[in-house]
């Protein structure tokens, strides 16, 4: 039996979803589905030809088995629609969550004097990294 299309606006909030059960709980069809796009992420990620052949390599290298048609379905969608524009879709099927939290520690700890320096300096450099964080992609969550 075939698979049954999912439409492309769709189909990496369907990959999301499949991705935050537990693999017992997904049906063959989704494993071989997760493991075929998890493989093209990977090429496409290191920049090798997103093929059927090399997407078999690596799931076999992973230890895994996928029914043959999944990788040359998989490839052939990436080569007609192109694999940055599939990853565009992705990124806008919902956010993860958790947004910041904490912050002015040091200003209500009210300390004084001589360690002011070195805390503003420290503080700073956080914020930074909480700036670049916000930049990450995030393909997942």
């Amino acid at each position: 039996s075939s698979p049954t299309p999912v439409p492309l606006d769709s189909s990496f909030a369907h990959i999301v979803e499949m991705a935050s059960k537990p693999v017992a709980e997904l049906s063959k069809e989704e494993q071989d589905e997760l493991l075929c796009t998890y493989s093209a992420l990977i090429l496409h990620d290191d920049g090798a030809e997103i093929d059927a052949n090399n997407m078999n390599n690596l799931i076999k290298a992973a230890g895994c088995s996928v029914e043959g048609y999944w990788p040359m379905l998989m490839s052939k969608m990436i080569k007609n629609v192109g694999m940055d524009a599939l990853v565009k879709m992705g990124s806008g099927a919902g956010g993860g969550g958790g947004g910041g939290g904490g912050g002015g520690g040091a200003a209500a700890a009210g300390g004084g004097g001589g360690a002011g320096g070195a805390e503003a300096k420290e503080e700073k450099k956080v914020v930074e990294e909480e700036e670049e964080e916000d930049m990450d992609f995030d393909l997942f969550g």
